[in-house]
């Protein structure tokens, strides 16, 4: 069932939002050369690796300079990416893998591979499930991009602090994943969203 919410959703969301989808591509490429969109393989569902695709909110070939991202201390970040981020625009791409079946509207984020491979086997339970766009990790690490960007080592502080916290998160989720849930963490996505416009 959660799979046909999951169609129905995220094609309503493509149509409905293609205009606006189309003029955030515009005004990336104008800003700074290179695709609007930005594509990663992450590991997903049964440690499988997909492509995931965001807006580009970096320029180009920053993912050379490192994975982590220290939100507006990161010089790497464009004016438009900054933007996106805050309200969370450069994940609508992803609207198209949970269109395909890559992910879901709600489940554990998927992490690239390098940070799979340091996970434990009680921790490698968030890939027995899809991964998703959504969950309850990413409301409560909404500002993490922060938290970073004022560690003194944010790749330790990833490593050995929240990737622990949000898989707990995670875990959350699939031991009562259920309609409820799934919906419950949409309208908490939402709500969260409006919240940090107010700010």
């Amino acid at each position: 069932m959660i799979r046909f919410f999951d169609f129905i959703f995220s094609l309503l969301g493509i149509v409905l939002l293609s205009p606006f989808i189309i003029i955030i591509y515009l005004l990336i490429i104008i800003e700074s050369k290179g695709s609007g969109f930005y594509i990663q393989q992450r590991v997903g569902l049964n440690g499988i690796e997909f492509k995931l695709y965001k807006f580009r909110s970096m320029a180009l070939g920053s993912d050379k300079k490192g994975l982590i991202t220290v939100g507006g201390n990161d010089a790497r970040i464009t004016q438009i990416g900054l933007f996106i981020r805050k309200f969370k625009i450069d994940e609508l791409p992803q609207l198209f893998n949970v269109l395909i079946g890559d992910m879901s509207l709600v489940g554990p984020r998927p992490e690239v591979r390098k940070y799979v491979d340091l996970y434990t086997e009680e921790q490698r339970r968030v890939l027995d499930v899809k991964p998703g766009v959504t969950d309850y990790a990413s409301i409560e690490y909404a500002d993490e991009n922060k938290i970073l960007g004022e560690a003194l080592d944010p790749d330790k502080m990833y490593i050995q602090e929240i990737i622990p916290a949000k898989i707990e998160l995670n875990i959350k989720y699939i031991e009562n994943k259920s309609l409820k849930e799934y919906f419950k963490i949409i309208f908490l996505t939402f709500y969260k969203i409006v919240s940090n416009k107010n700010k």
